[in-house]
């Protein structure tokens, strides 16, 4: 690739974990700044809003503005009207303060996102039964899985949307990673073309194939959700694949421009 030009970072897996910095995150990513590398932080959670995680951030003491930080949920807030649609919004009740509030009129389309405990039976059939009669069908992510705080994987939101999308024989518009036009608004914020941009997360589909998808230089952290092999699951395979995100840090720096 050309000259590292700017920076792309997850955030769970590989800044934090369950609230607390991995590694030496924080000092890294100053380190970053201090190079005069823009970044923006790009992530698929969908059980947070946008205010908690700029908070955490700053918590743990990263500088973050809400701008700073690209979720699912803001893309398809615009999505939503812009299309003027009324949502069965299926997700966190935390998650309502970011997605703004119905159109109003009868419901028109179903959002999944990661509804925890909210998927019940009565909440996913009723959610089948909006898209099997015409409603639009929006998934705010699809990871399979995510590290959850007792260190143990847990079902992210992607095996409920891959349930519905299985029922009722239609495919969900994704809005987060690995979606084009998710990373094309994050890289039109940053101010950088893709060849010239690197992104860092510990997922190898949403986070790493999705970037070099997108012309970027996808680098896989054996931090977070990461399993030994998960290189090998995708073709091409990482641009690079790195201890943590210090690890990260110090290829990028070594190719900055």
């Amino acid at each position: 690739m050309t000259k590292v030009a700017g920076v792309l970072l997850d955030l769970s897996g590989v800044v934090f974990s369950g609230g607390a910095a991995i590694g030496d995150a924080v000092a890294s990513i100053a380190d970053l700044r201090a190079a005069g590398l823009p970044l923006r932080f790009v992530t698929n959670t969908t059980s947070a809003p946008l205010r908690s995680l700029v908070d955490l951030l700053r918590d743990l003491g990263i500088a973050a503005a809400p701008e700073d930080v690209f979720t699912p949920a803001t893309a398809v807030r615009d999505l939503v009207r812009a299309r003027g649609l009324s949502p069965r919004f299926l997700v966190q009740p935390a998650l309502l303060e970011d997605l703004g509030v119905s159109a109003g009129g009868a419901l028109d389309a179903v959002v999944v996102g990661d509804a925890g405990a909210g998927f019940t039976f009565a909440a996913l059939n009723e959610a089948f039964r909006l898209i099997d009669s015409g409603a639009a069908f929006i998934a705010l992510a699809r990871n399979r899985s995510f590290k959850d705080l007792d260190g143990l994987p847990s079902l992210d939101a992607g095996p409920f949307v891959a349930a519905l999308e299985y029922a009722s024989r239609r495919e969900a518009h994704l809005v987060g990673k690995p979606a084009a036009a998710f990373y094309a608004a994050a890289l039109a914020q940053l101010g950088t073309e893709p060849g010239e941009t690197v992104m860092i997360g510990d997922d190898v589909e949403s986070d790493v194939a999705g970037a070099m998808e997108a012309g970027m230089a996808g680098l896989l952290v054996r931090t977070g959700k990461y399993r030994a092999g998960d290189e090998e699951r995708i073709d091409p395979a990482p641009t690079a694949i790195v201890a943590d995100l210090r690890e990260g840090v110090a290829w990028i720096l070594a190719r900055a421009r």
